[in-house]
């Protein structure tokens, strides 16, 4: 009876085997029929594709290299061969971001991930309807009459930065010149600015304690030189189970605990001050919950809190440390920037949002040689044809079909030094470039995908620049920056900098007191 009992157990496993291989061959025939015109390189590795290639290559470059060889559109290999294709024909990204956008939703395995991290939030949901329930919830409290309230906010949580580190610097060198390793600092900044601005919350990163939720953030990005999260990046396209096993699924788990824990806290404490008269994420939500026929359970409103926080932090701590690279780097530009600085005569959202064009250049200089964010994730929800500029092949159609399941790339760093648009310095930070685009009527609003573009562009833009160009208000107005490191791009869940030799991100500079 047992030995039935395994045989019959056998065959469904195999059949279940048969089925699941079956699908699979029949979709990669799908796609390479699709795909006989795209060309691209050939596979690496059988096993892994390309995969090793873009994860221990130096950020972005695999993209570079294919892109200026095979030109706008690119098939390349993934783990157990796969294919993906990498888009950078503009015709074809404004569909897929804009009116297509719906029907290429975030990949299984990126959704799987946002699940297990911060819960079923405004990062994770999918669908055009309860993406855009999601969004009302959030939207209102980032938008830009939402932020002007909050300047003062970010000026108070920058301006106690540069207390601590004068502090330090009083400590170290008597006040003169010392090494402050800045991506620490600009995690812990970009916390407690979006904890006190978001939820009117005070996380007390910059007290420079130790901080279970700072380590436990850090700890999970921060660690992508292991070989285990090798193996979960290259899986969890295809297994996106594979999140939840060894030593980075406990991580992620204690991230998504210590979120959550912090959440539930500020939510229940929020429902009994019944503060809804402010502009704060907050009491958005708490007027949300009341008036809506379809409320929102403790864990979906934990879910966007938690989603928030993270969305906060890694991409802030990010770009501030970019910046003051650039800046550091750059010391006659430090100099006119703060001159700039100096001529505003206080710091108001107006004169911080309209009266500092170098900041403005140097950010979005920035944000175009360091986007946060380098590869824009999508997979088609269906066989879906996309219009192209240009014919694959000579007589050919300006459309390319798209089979369903297929992942489709946009790597964000391709599209922003392109040579052809950005000119021959395409490479360097040249914030200039921005001023003279304005003045030649050349600007066309989507030449930066750092937020990207279209229904499912980052709502947090807004809150995101103000907090940054605050922070750089303050700080260049106290201290300037030199970098003596030499200093690499490092891919973690975003592109942080790191010493080069280093396994860990950090941006050493030397700080001086003004």
């Amino acid at each position: 009876m047992i030995i039935s009992f395994l045989y019959k157990l056998a065959l469904i496993v195999l059949g279940f085997n048969l089925v699941i291989m079956t699908r699979y061959l029949l979709h990669s025939f799908s796609m390479r029929r699709a795909f006989r015109y795209v060309p691209g390189p050939a596979a690496s590795s059988l096993l892994w594709g390309e995969e090793w290639q873009l994860y221990h290559g130096l950020p972005g470059k695999p993209y570079l290299d294919w892109h200026k060889r095979f030109g706008k559109l690119v098939k390349f290999t993934g783990a157990f061969g796969h294919q993906v294709l990498s888009v950078t024909d503009p015709r074809a990204i404004s569909f897929i971001l804009g009116d297509g956008a719906y029907h290429f939703p975030k990949p299984q395995g990126v959704r799987a991930w946002f699940k297990a991290t911060l819960g079923e939030g405004i990062l994770w949901v999918e669908g055009k309807k309860a993406h855009e329930r999601q969004r009302r919830v959030v939207a209102p409290a980032l938008n830009q009459q939402s932020v002007r309230r909050l300047t003062d906010i970010f000026f108070e949580k920058s301006i106690y930065l540069a207390d601590q580190w004068s502090k330090i610097l009083e400590l170290d060198d008597g006040g003169k010149e010392t090494e402050i390793e800045i991506t620490n600092w600009a995690g812990r900044f970009a916390l407690d600015t979006v904890g006190r601005a978001a939820f009117s919350y005070d996380f007390d990163c910059l007290s420079g304690e130790p901080h279970a939720l700072a380590s436990a953030l850090d700890g999970l990005t921060n660690n992508e030189h292991r070989r285990l999260s090798f193996y979960m990046r290259a899986l969890f396209w295809l297994v996106p189970s594979i999140l939840s096993i060894g030593e980075k699924g406990k991580m992620i788990r204690q991230v998504k605990y210590e979120l959550g824990a912090i959440a539930s806290k500020m939510w229940k404490d929020a429902k009994l001050a019944g503060d809804r008269d402010n502009r704060t994420l907050m009491a958005n939500i708490l007027k949300y919950d009341e008036a809506s026929n379809e409320p929102m359970d403790e864990e979906q409103i934990v879910s966007q809190m938690r989603t928030i926080i993270s969305a906060g932090y890694e991409t802030v701590s990010a770009i501030v440390a970019w910046m003051l690279y650039e800046i550091s780097s750059h010391p006659d530009f430090q100099n006119q920037l703060r001159e700039e600085i100096y001529a505003i005569p206080d710091h108001s959202f107006e004169h911080l949002n309209n009266d500092l064009p170098l900041l403005d250049a140097a950010l979005k200089e920035t944000l175009r040689l360091h986007p946060a964010i380098l590869e824009n994730h999508h997979e088609a929800a269906e066989t879906i044809s996309i219009p192209l500029s240009e014919p694959l092949s000579d007589g050919g159609e300006t459309q390319l079909v798209i089979p369903k399941g297929t992942i489709v790339v946009i790597p964000v760093n391709v599209l922003q030094t392109d040579a052809n648009f950005w000119g021959k310095d395409a490479d360097a930070f040249r914030p200039s470039r921005w001023l003279d685009r304005q003045k030649g009527g050349l600007l066309k609003g989507q030449e930066l995908l750092a937020f990207s573009v279209g229904p499912r562009s980052c709502i947090g833009k807004t809150f995101a620049t103000m907090e940054i160009k605050s922070l750089i208000v303050t700080l260049l107005q106290r201290f300037s920056f030199r970098c003596t490191r030499e200093i690499e791009p490092f891919q973690s869940f975003v592109i942080r900098p790191r010493v080069c030799g280093e396994t860990a991100s950090s941006l050493p500079l030397m700080v001086k007191k003004l």
